[in-house]
């Protein structure tokens, strides 16, 4: 028997399975513990679930095999498990495997009464390689095979005649594979009962059937919660005490009418004991209606007068027309039901006052120290302040939260505008406005504008256009000739960046071969890792790459690039000074103190340029082969603000923008289903959260990291002081990242009663904690660090 399930936000595994098993709606901190593999906050071995109340029968024994994340919530739970990790998305197959070898055994064992068979193999493939990937039917084919075999036991082995099988995803997914926000994908998850014994009641329906009236709206709409006490009914135990959902209708077939309504009843008055928690105020146990009752608004209110109703009609001693008494059960459960699901959780409005007076403590001394920066250029400072002031404005506003990335692209583009503008009018004779400098001199001013214009259709991303065409996924996927020329080109153009332009302890000629190898075996891996995961970038190749590198285990591959990394940077630091002319351009001899300054810069410069190259290297590891090619943009675009004298406040400003920008064009959102975790394995064989954390966050700021990076050599190339600028820089994206969090924090608290308070706004203060300490503390802050020490050796 089919159901469309609706799942609420968050879609993600740990909320998920709280609300199946106890058909309750979980908190938006489960979240931050469904990433936590070891975390024990989450335990629900003392909360009432189907799972207790199957254990608390007689000889009751329950199995799992599966999710560990089921062994986390339900630590003492089963007598015999199996556990595997989610978070290794990049198993396809013993994931599975390890879950169905088990299932012969145990389906002729008689000594359990519950098990539960977790598989992981969809989500993963989704995760790593989206819905259409060519591993996705035949996996399904393989849970196809997996569910006939169970139902070819129940009918054929006798202890297994009155076995239920219910068949459900957790959650679904978008378009792009991932999974956590409110996309219709994401909520809509399969539930099918399944059991010999249903064809007494159900005659069956067309399979497979056309959406009814939206892509996801195969068949009945039930709420996911409804598994809970639909459960507790056709099993024989009682509902969990804080169940919020309503027993499934067309399974209630199996009794008659007085049967079905003492089940509601039973329904009815475990939601009850929720309500009067929840509104203490409201008379739930008076006899009467209240006089309230007449065009209240009041929620708590609305629901006492409904329960008075049926009590008043089931006291009266007159027939009571059992028709009557049902529809208005099924009314009240009904909007019980989403009266709780939507009702906001208490809160210590005293500590989010606090948190409040400490981010407007640190927004407004960040504010303070960037003032005298601003003032130096006016219109840097309106600049600055619009782009603060608006974005927190947009803060209050769901749908602009969703659609964030609008925002930075034209925000962006509008101040590449003014910057041309502004370089043009400097390039232009005062007198007779003839253009001072050849033509690049001009292009270069229009330059990042143009290339911004390609950058913002690269990855559609928020919720309206998440699925529209776009350059990573339609165009590149269509021209996979053109993709990876430009891949093997950055490659090669990235080796050339990587070789330093002083003397090293290796020479010249190993610093070039170590940097050929190290980029080849990057680019090898990358050919590796889209021959199992996307092998349809490759369709249309002339050559087939998979000759020279299926050899090669992703995870060893990947740890020779990591490790090649790191052992290039160990034995290029240890350098001399690049050996310069002794003589200026203009043929005037340099002295001695001059000559040593001059060489300092020159070994300076040339390992911010080594260390970017670097960088850029295990950026490009860390990403999906068809964002690659946005490493080449962004370096045009680096290489046209070089040649245009900005100032210390005009290179922030930009980079500020081009970090969120950037961040947007890799396909990130506001939305936790957003996250890319197809790198997060790169080189990792198990679970570590350390590690599988950094990569995850590499992976998906990778934009902002070059970016940040990028912005830095800018403010220092062709300056004797580093300090100056970069203070300058540390001061305004402060500024910016205090005051924005000040503006999310208030969103949050304001609205705290608004409906999309945990699928939106709660989201975005996940986003903004990520990009303050992980972007800004982590990365930014430490990166002005480093430049500074350099600088004092």
């Amino acid at each position: 028997m089919p159901f469309t399930a609706n799942a609420n936000a968050p879609t993600v595994t740990m909320p998920r399975i709280k609300a199946i098993t106890t058909g309750s709606v979980p908190s938006f901190l489960d979240v931050i513990l469904n990433f936590a593999e070891s975390d024990t906050a989450s335990s629900m071995e003392s909360q009432d679930t189907w799972l207790s109340q199957l254990k608390a029968k007689r000889d009751g024994r329950l199995l799992l095999y599966g999710d560990d994340t089921w062994l986390k919530l339900f630590p003492n739970m089963f007598s015999r498990a199996d556990g595997t990790s989610s978070f290794f998305v990049s198993d396809f197959a013993d994931v599975d495997l390890n879950v169905t070898r088990n299932l012969p055994t145990e389906l002729e064992r008689e000594d359990w009464n519950g098990m539960i068979l977790h598989y992981l193999g969809l989500d993963h493939i989704g995760h790593k390689s989206g819905p259409n990937s060519p591993h996705m039917r035949p996996k399904q084919v393989e849970m196809d095979d997996v569910v006939r075999s169970i139902y070819h036991a129940l009918e054929s082995q006798r202890h297994l005649g009155s076995t239920l099988l219910v068949l459900c995803g957790d959650h679904g997914m978008n378009d792009a594979g991932n999974h956590g926000g409110t996309s219709e994908g994401e909520t809509s998850p399969a539930l099918v009962f399944i059991s010999p014994k249903l064809r007494t009641i159900f005659d069956g329906v067309e399979c497979p059937v056309v959406a009814r009236t939206n892509a996801f709206n195969f068949y009945e709409k039930v709420e996911q919660t409804d598994i809970a006490p639909t459960l507790a009914t056709l099993l024989g135990f009682p509902i969990p005490k804080n169940n919020l959902g309503n027993i499934i209708p067309a399974l209630l077939l199996f009794w008659n009418e007085g049967k079905r309504i003492g089940f509601m009843e039973q329904n009815a008055q475990q939601i009850l004991g929720v309500l009067v928690e929840t509104f203490p105020s409201s008379s739930f146990n008076q006899s009467n209606p209240p006089e309230a009752c007449v065009d209240t608004s009041d929620e708590g209110v609305r629901l006492a007068c409904l329960w008075s109703r049926i009590r008043v009609q089931a006291t009266e001693g007159a027939p009571f027309d059992i028709d009557i008494k049902g529809a208005m059960l099924r009314t009240f459960l009904r909007q019980a039901q989403n009266t709780m699901s939507n009702t906001a959780t208490n809160y210590s409005v005293r500590r989010l006052y606090g948190g409040i007076s400490v981010a407007a403590s640190v927004a407004l001394w960040a504010a303070a120290v960037s003032a005298p920066v601003l003032a130096k250029q006016n219109m840097v400072g309106l600049w600055f302040t619009f782009t603060t002031l608006a974005y927190g404005v947009m803060m209050f506003a769901s749908s602009y939260i969703e659609e964030e990335h609008q925002y930075w692209y034209w925000v962006t583009s509008a101040w590449l505008l003014w910057l041309g503008m502004r370089q043009y009018a400097q390039r232009t004779d005062s007198g007779n406005g003839r253009v001072s400098n050849d033509l690049w001199l001009i292009m270069s001013a229009a330059f990042p504008l143009a290339i911004m214009r390609v950058i913002r259709v690269w990855n559609q991303t928020g919720q309206k256009n998440a699925g529209e065409s776009d350059i990573a996924r339609n165009f590149l996927q269509h021209h996979t000739c053109g993709l990876w020329t430009i891949v093997c080109i950055l490659y090669v153009a990235v080796a050339g960046k990587m070789l330093p332009r002083y003397q090293t302890l290796i020479g010249r000629p190993a610093s070039l071969l170590s940097a050929v190898l190290l980029c080849t075996l990057g680019l090898a891996f990358k050919f590796a890792y889209s021959i199992a995961d996307s092998p349809e970038l490759l369709y249309g190749l002339p050559i087939a790459p998979g000759t020279l590198v299926t050899h090669f285990d992703l995870t060893t591959h990947a740890r020779a690039v990591f490790t090649g990394i790191v052992a290039y940077c160990i034995g290029i630091s240890f350098s001399g000074q690049e050996t310069s002319s002794h003589i200026r351009s203009d043929g005037e001899v340099l002295t001695k103190d001059e000559a040593v300054q001059i060489r300092t810069q020159e070994t300076l410069a040339g390992r911010l340029n080594f260390l970017h190259g670097v960088l850029t290297l295990f950026l490009m590891t860390q990403s999906r082969v068809t964002n690659i090619p946005l490493f080449a943009l962004f370096e045009l675009q680096m290489r046209a603000f070089s040649s245009m004298n900005l100032s210390p406040s005009e290179i922030s400003l930009t980079a500020i923008m081009l970090q969120y920008a950037s961040f947007f064009a890799f396909g990130g959102s506001n939305a936790i289903s957003s996250i890319d975790l197809s790198n997060s394995y790169n080189g990792i064989s198990g679970y570590n959260v350390a590690m599988v954390g950094v990569l995850t966050f590499c992976s998906n700021w990778a934009g902002p990291f070059w970016w940040t990076f990028a912005s830095m050599i800018l403010l220092v190339q062709r300056r004797e002081k580093w300090y100056p600028p970069l203070r300058e820089f540390r001061h305004l994206t402060t500024c910016f990242v205090a005051s924005s969090i000040l503006f999310v924090m208030l969103a949050c608290t304001a609205l705290r009663t608004h409906l999309f308070v945990w699928s939106v706004f709660s989201p975005k203060y996940l986003y903004i904690s990520a990009w303050s300490l992980g972007h800004h503390l982590c990365i930014t802050l430490s990166h002005i660090g480093l430049l500074i020490w350099l600088e004092g050796r």
